[in-house]
């Protein structure tokens, strides 16, 4: 890959970041009433004239009442960024969009899809791949090969574990985007190495072995061919 293109990339990563994480936060903390968007994903990020990362399509978008805890509504949003709770229950609130947004990032860092199908019955998620090689401290094994090795590693594993912490299956233990910005810009040294130390990413046997490798029965309703991944969920979806 050429200088140029590594300086592209790494400046479109930058951008998006910077740019993207500040909008949910207004959007959950500062919005009167708090805006969940439901579809995070890397086909709604668009650049501007200036190669700027702006957030689109807000088609799906949902009002968070005052001193409301989540709203219950017809799930929609796109194959792969769903969070479980929303999937299943049709419970939506600013956890499911940090739960998509820590998919986005593991995209951002590794240029993978979402999911990936392993045989005809059996798909594993950007998670499932990415949780193993964290607890092994592989971090190399999860950059995108296109950079080439060309990327600074402190950076890598911040965007990484960052990732996985708002990916988590339970709502309660995902940080806030308050959270999430505080911990890109690298402003908190405290919480990140509690996040460094984190149960989750100690235990490598524990990640392959409840990877959701076996996507297979009641999951398989939400997760798509991997020509479908772009398709919103059917209007009539519901739990």
């Amino acid at each position: 890959m050429s200088t140029n293109l590594n300086f592209l990339m790494n400046f479109f990563c930058y951008s998006l970041l910077s740019i993207k994480v500040t909008t949910f936060r207004y959007l959950h903390h500062q919005a009167r009433p708090h805006i969940i968007h439901r579809d995070i994903k890397s086909s709604n990020v668009l650049l501007d004239s200036d190669f700027k990362a702006r957030v689109a399509d807000f088609g799906f978008a949902k009002l968070i009442p005052d001193g409301a805890t989540h709203v219950t509504t017809r799930v929609k949003g796109t194959l792969g960024y769903l969070a479980p709770e929303y999937a299943m229950l049709g419970k939506a609130n600013e956890s499911c969009d940090v739960y998509s947004f820590g998919v986005l990032l593991l995209e951002l860092a590794s240029g993978r899809r979402p999911t990936e199908k392993l045989s005809s019955t059996v798909r594993r998620s950007i998670v499932d791949w990415a949780l193993p090689l964290v607890c092994e401290k592989k971090f190399s094994e999860i950059a995108d090969p296109r950079l080439n090795g060309n990327y600074v590693e402190g950076e890598l594993k911040r965007v990484v574990l960052v990732a996985l912490m708002c990916a988590q299956d339970l709502p309660e233990k995902r940080p806030t985007m308050l959270d999430v910005v505080e911990l890109l810009k690298g402003e908190s040294r405290d919480k990140f190495s509690h996040i460094e130390n984190s149960e989750m990413f100690r235990n490598p046997l524990a990640a392959e072995t409840n990877n959701g490798t076996s996507l297979a029965d009641d999951r398989l309703d939400y997760i798509s061919e991997e020509k479908e991944l772009e398709r919103p969920l059917r209007e009539n979806a519901e739990v």
